[in-house]
């Protein structure tokens, strides 16, 4: 940031600090010192009607898809509204506060992902948009590599590329010797880049992410990790893992929705042209004699992005990034376990349950968890959850449909849509059932998801459902 007049700094600096402050404070009136108390997150108090009358506090289940926020968060972005301003280049307090922290931000997140000296950090909108402009910055003639297991964000955004798609393994080790051998057969043997999960969407079962990018790096290959769903979950670090990029989204992570991040090396985002076009990306622009135009773009991050940024979502990931860290990921992996074994534990004692998995039952994983449940529609399943239990669970293809469609045996050509499934209720559907769950759930969202599940399977839905718009509905009529 450039030089700024003392008066400027003094009000600036002073903002800041009342910014810091009402974070400290909200951090200390909401953490536990108990380690195995959820943390604190929004509409952890709402309540939701029930087909069957009255009221239960809503279980939200549905991590996978979008976290609640942290109420340290919400706390911290509501601390900073009266400061907000346009970053960069304005002479405004307000605008130089909300420049500080924009840059300490990308700082917080770089300590977060534990980048390498001279790594960038780009601002996205989500995981998908990360990935897509990691894939306009490939090299000429750069062969991708990715496993038919990953989620839509990591499956599709190599359009421009030459593509090889790896069949699902079902061992970790299996995994390692496919990537080798695909490497090791590549022709012509060019740039190459693997892209990888680092806990699945759909089993939730981690992915051997460090011999991946061992057997990657041996092979003159690059890897980015997919960590949607592992950074809320687990410590991240680019530098133990060994990883080129890494990619996430700050609704996962319990910030508000509209925020992502593409952290990692340096290069070929500099070599290549800006992924937006426009103010922000470029750093020089002036007329040619011939009329057209010179542009001289910007060699950091600001190169990728163009535009007004979004200030709040970034500053929310650096606020949960920091909630994260100081709340101890230890005890949250600890906890997290606790509630995994709950889960399976229960589903494992109701016969017409299948879990699905590549790994077997012994892999570790985070708290995401996908089945299906004989005699049962998931469409039907999901919804009697919700409406009868205040249940929020998730039901489809999950965004992955390749992989269930594998793990539910079917064939690769079987129609399907995600979330949309056409059989009615009771007939066999493709597609399966998605409870997820994670620093914020309390023991009674899961206990109370497995005593439903139970329920239903016992004695069947007390109300009746029909399909509308492609969804299992309450028939309130």
């Amino acid at each position: 940031m450039s030089a700024r007049p003392d008066a400027a700094v003094t009000t600036v600096e002073t903002a800041a600090t009342l910014v810091e402050t009402a974070s400290a404070e909200t951090a200390t009136e909401t953490a536990d010192p108990c380690c195995a108390a959820p943390l604190p997150v929004l509409g952890r108090d709402v309540t939701v009607p029930l087909v069957t009358g009255g009221e239960v506090t809503y279980a939200a289940l549905d991590y996978a898809a979008s976290a609640p926020a942290l109420q340290r968060v919400w706390d911290d972005v509501a601390a900073y509204a009266p400061y907000y301003g346009s970053v960069h280049r304005g002479a405004g307090y307000l605008s130089q506060l909300s420049t500080d922290l924009f840059e300490n931000s990308r700082a917080t997140v770089a300590e977060f992902l534990d980048c390498r000296p001279g790594d960038q950090v780009v601002f996205t909108r989500s995981t998908t948009d990360s990935l897509n402009l990691l894939a306009a910055t490939l090299p000429a003639d750069c062969q991708v590599f990715v496993f038919e297991t990953e989620h839509h964000a990591s499956l599709l955004p190599w359009r421009d590329a030459r593509v090889t798609y790896l069949n699902a393994p079902r061992t970790p080790e299996q995994a390692v010797a496919t990537l080798e051998r695909a490497l090791a057969d590549r022709d012509p043997y060019g740039p190459a880049l693997v892209c990888v999960t680092g806990a699945s969407n759909v089993t939730g079962e981690l992915w051997p992410v460090k011999e991946l990018a061992a057997a990657a790096h041996a092979h003159g290959a690059r890897i980015v990790l997919d960590a949607a769903q592992l950074a809320p979950h687990h410590p991240v670090s680019v530098q133990e893992l060994d990883v080129d990029w890494i990619a996430f989204s700050g609704h996962k992570l319990y910030a508000p929705f509209g925020s992502g991040v593409l952290a990692g090396r340096a290069d070929w985002l500099q070599d290549s042209e800006p992924y937006l076009a426009g103010g922000g990306a470029s750093r020089k622009v002036a007329r040619r004699a011939d009329g057209g135009v010179d542009v001289e773009w910007h060699t950091t991050a600001a190169r990728h992005e163009a535009g007004s940024p979004n200030v709040i979502g970034v500053y929310s990931i650096a606020s949960a990034c920091k909630a994260l860290t100081e709340a101890g990921f230890d005890s949250l992996v600890e906890r997290e376990r606790h509630l995994i074994a709950t889960v399976r534990e229960g589903l494992a004692e109701v016969p017409e349950v299948r879990v699905l998995s590549l790994f077997g039952d012994d892999a570790p994983r985070v708290g995401v968890i996908s089945f299906v449940v004989e005699g049962w529609n998931s469409s039907h399943f999901a919804a009697a959850l919700s409406a009868e239990y205040g249940i929020g669970v998730r039901d489809g293809l999950f965004c992955a449909h390749p992989l269930v469609r594998t793990l539910l045996g079917s064939d690769p050509q079987d129609p399907g849509e995600c979330g949309a499934p056409e059989a009615a209720p009771g007939e066999r559907s493709l597609n399966a059932i998605r409870v997820s769950f994670g620093a914020g759930t309390p023991d009674e969202h899961v206990e109370r998801f497995v005593g439903a599940v139970k329920e239903l399977v016992r004695d069947g839905a007390q109300w009746k459902y029909r399909t509308e718009d492609g969804r299992c509905v309450p028939d309130r009529g």
